[in-house]
């Protein structure tokens, strides 16, 4: 996949303290790529170094190939983004606080604007006022804003916050939606794990302004092995009958644990029955999104003080 944005060793100090540390990681066309991390991780500091808002203190930024700090203009011309809250006038409606973005942008037409109110779903509320407007409406008008201009990348800090679940769900699948069809690149910002597991294809885990992993969600579609529960009458024998054949095996408090292929799943099944091992239960296990950053962060914390 062709790659929208790339970081480069990104460091960011002030007021002698480093608040960012050698991020480097890249972001893809057509994916949702999060960045995940507690409160006060880095994760706003970073994004507006992206959007050019705060400045470098040494690495390097490039979105679409082009320099954020020294081809400025050229490179941000791909982004749309909203850094916290979008910002719109309430006493205005949906439709006229589109025109007055569309005034600072060269070339939007009122064909184009009303192909992003349909894009963003506010075809029916979109000449009602914005103080009228839900939490999750507003977000849609803010993205629809971000996206006039057909940028490369939409970057969204924390958009979720204060929405109910209606809400969050509205966002999510929106935001999928946009990568899977438009092929856009979307960065989302957030420290709410369920939320980033259902939205985002990778993450990236940020803590105290330091990379700590880049993970993929969606492990099942990448990883030739997983790992299967398995629940027997008989563990310690059916362990060791396993060990025998090679296969890697696990004591678990509701089993066996073992890592095969999926074409193996048959064949242990088959040699645990020859060997009169009653099978009550075959499963895949997977970890969740919040195991595998709890496990990789207090792994960190550990390496830290050692």
């Amino acid at each position: 996949m062709k790659t929208v944005v790339e970081l480069k060793n990104v460091s960011k100090v002030i007021r002698r303290r480093k608040i960012i540390d050698d991020l480097s990681f890249t972001v893809n066309e057509g994916e949702v790529f999060g960045f995940l991390g507690p409160n006060g991780a880095g994760k706003t500091t970073t994004i507006r170094m992206i959007v050019g808002l705060i400045r470098i203190t040494s690495g390097e930024i490039a979105i679409c190939g082009k320099n954020v700090e020294k081809d400025y203009e050229d490179a941000i011309q791909h982004v749309g983004a909203i850094v916290e809250n979008p910002e719109m006038y309430k006493f205005l409606t949906g439709y006229q606080n589109l025109q007055q973005v569309a005034r600072l942008i060269k070339g939007i037409t009122k064909e184009k604007i009303d192909e992003i109110i349909e894009l963003v779903g506010l075809k029916d509320r979109i000449h009602d006022k914005v103080k009228t407007y839900s939490l999750g409406m507003r977000q849609r008008l803010g993205i629809a804003q971000s996206l006039l201009h057909d940028p490369k990348i939409l970057i969204l800090d924390e958009p979720t916050n204060g929405l109910d679940p209606a809400g969050i769900r509205e966002v999510r699948d929106y935001l999928r939606s946009l990568a899977r069809e438009k092929g856009l690149a979307v960065i989302v910002s957030s420290h709410l794990l369920s939320e980033m597991e259902m939205m985002c294809d990778r993450i990236a885990i940020i803590q105290k302004g330091k990379l700590i992993n880049v993970q993929n969600v969606r492990m099942n579609e990448s990883v030739a092995e997983q790992t299967y529960l398995c629940k027997v009458n008989d563990p310690q024998k059916a362990k060791a009958i396993l060990l025998t054949e090679g296969y890697d095996v696990k004591d678990h408090k509701e089993g066996l644990e073992l890592e095969l292929g999926k074409e193996q799943v048959p064949n242990v099944i088959k040699r645990l029955v020859e060997q009169d091992i009653l099978i009550y239960e075959v499963k895949m296990t997977t970890k969740s999104l919040e195991d595998r950053f709890l496990e990789i962060t207090s792994n960190e914390e550990v390496a830290s003080h050692a």
